[in-house]
């Protein structure tokens, strides 16, 4: 098993509904370190920045508004393969299809509105990180 660290957002229907305490309690539960958080607004460019590879499609403007509605909780998790210990965590993007016990599978209420972003690969944490957490670069 390798230490590691990922990238989390709790979006902002996670925030607006009140759900933090209750979605970090998920990853502390589960073995997951939080090493860094912060509440804050997004600014547009990184949204851009953070989905990259969805830009040009059809449903970029929504999320890039609905990302932009509200604050955010952004962390930093470490932990045994954390990239795929957070994914599972967070469930299928459809909570429809996640199951019980995962964040979506117990709390979230559309694909659209899902509570969570988890990086998908090592190097996707990595680049989202030097994203939100620029001053984390060197630790």
């Amino acid at each position: 098993m390798q230490m590691e660290q990922t990238f989390s957002i709790i979006k902002p229907d996670g925030v607006k509904r009140n759900l933090i305490g209750k979605i970090l309690s998920y990853f502390e539960d589960n073995g997951l370190k939080i090493v860094a958080i912060k509440i804050c607004h997004v600014s547009e460019e990184q949204i851009r920045k953070l989905y990259i590879e969805h830009t040009e499609k059809a449903f970029f403007p929504e999320v890039l508004e609905f990302m932009k509605s509200a604050p955010v909780c952004m962390q930093i998790l470490e932990g045994e393969n954390s990239v795929l210990k957070n994914r599972s965590i967070m469930g299928d993007t459809d909570p429809k299809a996640a199951p019980k016990g995962t964040i979506r599978g117990d709390l979230a209420s559309s694909i659209e509105a899902n509570l969570v972003h988890g990086a998908a690969t090592l190097a996707d944490a990595q680049r989202e990180i030097s994203i939100f957490f620029p001053e984390w670069k060197n630790r």
